[in-house]
């Protein structure tokens, strides 16, 4: 989320006419079309961070500036060239960082927080934990996770009874430890 993307088409032959149908999971179909022929280039019912790139002796691609949940969908780039029609569609998927959070809560327990992540992050601890994370979903399609840290009969923690929660994420990962 809020990072750029560039999308190319296939280069084969003389572009003719190059077309992008966007699919979003959310809104209308968006069309961009560009004719080699007369350097023209049209657009439809496209938000105003999805546009064209050029670029000297490559193919125009489609540049997404700033993407975020809604521009989350099929992406099919069409060239028609000298050499025939080419099809090339992409599923552009958007991750959401989730916001961490570790605190102790009114019982003196560590509580470890994965705010609106997409796709929801993974949560483990450091002592081994029994406890069960909760999963929160929200309408943008975030989720936020929530783990109670709860210490095993089998467990062993050390003098000062500190406990590292770690969040896993393909947007990147993050650990804390806090004693409470």
């Amino acid at each position: 989320v809020g990072d750029s993307s560039v999308l190319t088409c296939t280069l084969k032959g003389n572009i003719t006419t190059l077309r992008w149908t966007i699919s979003p999971k959310a809104g209308g179909l968006c069309c961009l079309v560009y004719r080699a022929d007369m350097n023209m280039t049209g657009r439809t019912n496209c938000s105003g961070n999805i546009n064209w790139k050029f670029r000297p002796g490559l193919a125009p691609a489609l540049e997404i500036r700033q993407a975020g949940i809604a521009q989350e969908g099929n992406y099919a780039c069409e060239e028609v060239s000298t050499e025939g029609n080419f099809p090339m569609t992409y599923h552009l998927a958007v991750l959401v960082p989730p916001r961490p959070r570790l605190f102790c809560d009114e019982q003196g327990s560590p509580v470890c927080e994965a705010a609106a992540g997409k796709p929801p992050a993974q949560l483990s601890w450091v002592p081994e934990s029994s406890s069960t994370a909760e999963e929160k979903g929200h309408d943008n399609g975030t989720v936020t996770v929530l783990s109670r840290f709860t210490a095993g009969s089998t467990s062993v923690t050390n003098v000062t009874n500190v406990t590292t929660c770690m969040v896993s994420h393909p947007a990147g990962n993050w650990n804390q430890s806090i004693a409470c």
